[in-house]
């Protein structure tokens, strides 16, 4: 469906639903350290979820079979929790959640690593994509056309050299999971769909020390670098404003 300009109760329930999300990404976050292993942090997930009344959305979307995305190091996105996938130090750890509540969706990412900095260039890949995320989110306006936002991740990303992932792209969300229109991380400004206040979309850079290609793994669900580089993902669902943009999915 395409995405439409939110009423005044289903942007307050998309508020809360991004205060859980960031919520529970934090708590998870902070869990990320050698040794543990994905599963335990999607149940991490779960458990904080809902004490706070939301319901998980990934859960079942088109048979996934998780609460939460947890994808690390060459997995680009959508990779499953899995009890024998141990986290080692130094792993670059991404976090993609979504979160209904009252009907509504919200959908956020996040990349860490675990147990800290061990390697400047996957410091660097992590600290670019977020900043990648920050400036796609400041090119957000009333009447904002999606190639001005894809233009402004890309001038971040491209000055840095990374592979920025073209196969999967940010979304309109809130009724729906993935909303119309498409919004691509890269591209030209004053070009593609127009956007206005009210409507709410997901900006999500994705960017690797190699090449954008990617490929889909035997599981069916997680994404892959083409050459095994590794990647990051940052990820905020926010709301379109006269002057600007309200991140809804912010802690």
């Amino acid at each position: 469906m395409q995405t439409r300009v939110k009423t005044a109760s289903e942007i307050k329930a998309m508020r809360e639903s991004g205060r859980m999300l960031a919520t529970v990404l934090q708590v998870v976050k902070s869990q990320v350290a050698g040794g543990i292993t994905t599963k335990q942090l999607a149940d991490i997930a779960a458990r904080e979820l809902k004490v706070l009344g939301g319901t998980p959305t990934c859960l079942g979307y088109h048979g996934f079979p998780e609460v939460i995305c947890i994808s690390v190091n060459e997995e680009v996105v959508h990779g499953i929790p899995r009890a024998d996938k141990f986290i080692k130090t130094g792993d670059i750890v991404s976090l993609d959640f979504g979160v209904t509540y009252r009907g509504m969706i919200t959908d956020g990412a996040l990349s860490v690593i675990a147990n800290g900095t061990l390697n400047q260039k996957h410091a660097d890949l992590v600290k670019y994509t977020e900043q990648s995320l920050l400036s796609g989110i400041a090119a957000v306006h009333d009447q904002v056309r999606t190639g001005d936002i894809g233009a402004a991740v890309e001038v971040v990303l491209k000055k840095q050299g990374y592979g920025i992932v073209r196969d999967l792209v940010g979304h309109g969300v809130g009724h729906e999971f993935h909303e119309d229109p498409n919004i691509p991380n890269y591209g030209r400004a004053n070009t593609g769909p127009w956007l206005q206040a009210g409507m709410t979309i997901a900006i999500e850079p994705m960017a690797t020390l190699g090449t954008h290609r990617v490929y889909l793994a035997d599981d069916e669900w997680t994404i892959l670098t083409q050459d095994q580089s590794w990647a990051a993902h940052f990820e905020h669902t926010v709301l379109i404003t006269e002057d600007g943009a309200e991140i809804l999915t912010g802690v």
